[in-house]
């Protein structure tokens, strides 16, 4: 017998990439379950397929890097709880030191569906009851139409996973202006912030003062380096500049939703500006700005 669920979850996660750098995504989840059935007559039940495969797949991989260990670009060393890691991208070098739970170790060259699906799949084989012979995952973007951007950040604030300073989102935008939809000034946030990190200003620190393994071979001039403390333990990451933007606050769905209004505004001053941003699937903020003419 085979029991499906459809959407059963959303990962929101970032991943180091050989080309693309540090690159945010959102993906959706669906599954398969092939077994017998238990005393119940049923092979698990709807409430227990969506809490515990749920829970393994955000214990494992949401909110993390993922780490393709198998890629050639990519040295990591561990001690204890913590990591560091260093990236070669053809957009420049990643370097990391964070608690280990900040990172998925993915044993294989490149992160995609593929790679990811096995990785998911072993971690959930062990957390299902005897009667369930297989599992199946099928891991997919969401569909759109309209333009999307991909970005990472931390949020050392937050009182859960968001204050690991590498996760990330795939997100479309959507932007009224004087109540009209604007699908120029879309694609403007599109292109502006494709594949981007996000950085807060006043996490910013000099390179030299950072704890990054020997191998760091990053300047001011070339990278912006980024540290901070959280209840999960002490972060830091140098990321090239050109893949980088400095946000003057906070990067919560509700800051860059105003930040974007407020830049909108100030470009075109007179016009009225409503920013819808996502942070992944479903789920954003609206923010309104308006600056007048001078």
């Amino acid at each position: 017998m085979q029991l499906f669920v459809k959407d059963l979850t959303v990962i929101d996660f970032s991943y180091l990439c050989p080309f693309r750098g540090m690159v945010g995504e959102s993906w959706i989840v669906d599954v398969l379950l092939d077994g017998g059935l238990d005393q119940q007559n049923m092979v698990l039940d709807f409430g227990k397929v969506k809490k515990l495969i749920k829970k393994v797949i955000d214990e494992v991989a949401d909110h993390r890097l993922l780490i393709p260990t198998a890629c050639s670009k990519v040295r990591w060393q561990q001690q204890s709880d913590r990591v560091w890691m260093d990236f070669d991208s053809k957009r420049g070098s990643i370097h990391l030191a964070c608690p280990a739970e900040a990172f998925a170790l993915v044993p294989a060259e490149i992160i995609d569906f593929d790679s990811v699906n096995e990785f998911l799949q072993k971690a959930l084989r062990d957390a299902l009851p005897d009667n369930v012979a297989e599992i199946s995952l099928t891991l997919r973007n969401e569909m759109l139409d309209t333009p999307f951007y991909h970005y990472s950040h931390g949020l050392k604030k937050h009182d859960g996973n968001c204050q690991r300073i590498a996760h990330g989102h795939r997100s479309p935008i959507k932007v009224f202006e004087d109540g009209v939809s604007a699908p120029e000034w879309d694609k403007y946030w599109a292109d502006r912030w494709h594949d981007i990190y996000l950085g807060t200003e006043e996490d910013l620190v000099p390179m030299d003062t950072m704890s990054l393994s020997p191998q760091t071979r990053a300047t001011d001039d070339s990278h912006y380096g980024f540290h901070y403390q959280a209840p999960q333990g002490d972060f830091q990451l140098a990321i090239p500049k050109d893949c980088c933007e400095i946000i003057p606050h906070d990067t919560t769905i509700e800051l860059l939703a105003k930040f974007m209004a407020d830049t909108l505004a100030a470009k075109v001053p007179g016009k009225q500006f409503r920013v819808m941003a996502f942070e992944g699937i479903g789920k954003g903020s609206i923010a309104n700005a308006q600056v007048a003419r001078s």
